[in-house]
């Protein structure tokens, strides 16, 4: 089975040659058919709990690969953040906003407001940002070099109107 970010080189990836018509623009709706349905479908074949903690795998490759891509590990801390909030911001994947950093323990708290996950959905009665969950581990851990564990405390559907996550480094 193919590693695809291994096959593919982040210009590949973020390529938009061959949408000379559409660009690399997209509706939300269309990000959460994908998501979604992928989720669905794999909660059908195997679990809910596995089609979560294949999102969060998943969100985990893609926050490392665009940290590694774009932005720099070697700024100081608040100034890697600063970089992260504006990429996010510039991507329209939601507003990253830092509420609680305790770098030498490994332990955030942050928010994402206008999430693509699920900013605008009824509430459901469950956080369900699991890909976030795992996006924002890999961007933590391709800034600090350890794995981290991110916990989704508040969300849209939940009827929080930001979405709260708590962020810890695995200890081993």
């Amino acid at each position: 089975m193919p590693d695809f970010f291994s096959l593919l080189d982040w210009e590949s990836v973020a390529a938009t040659h061959g949408r000379e018509n559409l660009g690399d623009s997209l509706p939300v709706l269309v990000y959460r058919l994908m998501q979604y349905g992928l989720h669905d479908h794999l909660a059908k074949l195997f679990s809910p709990e596995t089609a979560q903690e294949v999102l969060r795998g998943a969100g985990a490759l893609a926050g490392k690969a665009l940290s590694e891509n774009l932005l720099d590990a070697t700024l100081p801390f608040s100034q890697f953040i600063s970089s992260l909030q504006k990429t996010l911001k510039d991507l329209k994947i939601g507003i990253l906003r830092m509420e609680e950093s305790d770098l030498e323990n490994g332990n955030f708290t942050m928010t994402v407001s206008e999430d693509l996950d699920c900013s605008g959905l009824p509430v459901l009665g469950e956080t369900i940002c699991y890909y976030d969950e795992g996006f924002i581990a890999g961007a933590l851990e391709a800034y600090t070099g350890k794995p981290f564990q991110v916990k989704e405390i508040d969300c849209w559907a939940t009827g929080d109107r930001v979405c709260r996550f708590h962020a810890s480094i695995v200890k081993s």
